[in-house]
């Protein structure tokens, strides 16, 4: 008999086991961030802060790139894609993330060429399909998308193609881990890391962030079982005073990583600052293309640098980013702002913390 393995791990007799475990070890309050906000989402659907010891707060973290990608480079693709003779492609969240003035499906509404793909390479073949136009990716995410953007670069190379660039915003993890934890505001005690990203990148970066801030971090999946058991492995590790990193997502993750994944990314792209939206920038945070591969940076052919944006008043999504606040906190949140009509990425992305929030219509802090 075949094994069901998303089953196992939403199993609830084994849930429950593990939480019975956490609540005969918990002694104090600890709040630990989930990185990822597909994280965030599993704890919000599977109502996973319910059934944990109420010692036990989940902080959420910036783990989502479509509302992390600033403000800046939000309007910038809105100017690109409004351009004649562009064909845009983005994947589909992007769309609805407000602009400082409108929005990517605004443009498509207004007459622009803007399309969902499911792949940079999507975008590949409609710039071989349409020779005759300028066709942009938009190049977000964290490390996980990080080697099919670099890959579509080097298939459009390969390919001679001179009517394809991305508009690159690339952030990175563990970088994000370090500001919040160096900020005089930080409460994080503890970190599940997004498994996802670890699965491309590894862990071998996180164990001297864990020393340096004396801080455990337990790589972690997205079922309720990974999560609780995430939890669970990082109270050990506090009750008893430690800081160490630990895989508890080793069906998926090792130590190193895809080493193959990580060399296509640095042939193509290399560190630089990045901005965050609601957050601001954060030094070494971002990739951005290497300089023999200039020619495919849409930022390069299109004069968009003067861009000045300009967030709404209302929004505190960069407080909810940073785990500061909880999108209830939020005067707009369910009024305002709402997924019909955002303010902020937050409420517009499927990982987004505000967009949880109102799925699920978790008032709880």
């Amino acid at each position: 008999m075949e094994l069901n393995l998303k089953s196992s791990f939403r199993d609830v007799g084994l849930i429950q086991s593990r939480v019975n475990e956490i609540r005969k070890i918990i002694s104090h309050p600890w709040a630990i961030m989930e990185i990822c906000g597909g994280q965030t989402h599993a704890i919000m659907k599977y109502g996973l802060k319910q059934i944990l010891p109420p010692e036990v707060e989940f902080i959420h973290g910036p783990g989502c790139p479509v509302c992390v990608t600033s403000l800046e480079l939000v309007d910038k693709a809105i100017q690109i894609a409004s351009s004649p003779n562009v064909i845009f492609a983005s994947y589909g969240d992007m769309l609805r993330v407000p602009g400082s003035k409108q929005d990517l499906f605004s443009v498509r509404a207004n007459g622009g060429d803007v399309r969902v793909v499911y792949s940079p390479l999507d975008a590949v073949k409609i710039a071989v399909k349409n020779p005759e136009k300028e066709v942009v990716f938009f190049a977000i995410g964290f490390e996980t998308t990080a080697p099919a953007n670099a890959m579509s670069v080097l298939q459009a190379d390969t390919l001679g193609l001179k009517n394809f660039s991305i508009l690159v915003s690339h952030v990175c993890v563990p970088p994000a881990m370090r500001a919040i934890l160096g900020s005089p505001s930080n409460r994080v005690q503890a970190f599940l890391a997004a498994g996802h990203v670890c699965a491309v990148m590894g862990y071998w970066e996180y164990p001297p962030i864990s020393a340096e801030f004396h801080i455990p971090i337990v790589v972690t999946g997205f079922e309720p079982l990974d999560i609780i058991e995430g939890v669970y492995k990082a109270v050990v590790q506090l009750e008893n005073g430690e800081n160490q990193v630990e895989n508890a997502y080793s069906r998926v993750v090792t130590l190193e990583g895809n080493v193959a994944a990580q060399k296509v990314i640095r042939k193509v792209f290399e560190t630089c600052d990045r901005k965050w939206r609601g957050i601001g920038n954060i030094p070494e945070s971002g990739w951005r293309l290497r300089q023999e591969w200039e020619q495919y940076d849409a930022e390069n052919r299109f004069d968009v640098k003067s861009i000045e944006p300009q967030e709404s008043p209302l929004c505190i999504a960069g407080e909810i980013l940073q785990g500061l606040k909880k999108p209830f906190d939020c005067s707009a949140f369910e009024t305002v702002c709402t997924p019909e009509n955002p303010l902020g990425a937050t409420m517009v992305s499927s990982e987004g913390a505000c967009a949880a929030y109102f799925q699920y219509s978790f008032k709880q802090s």
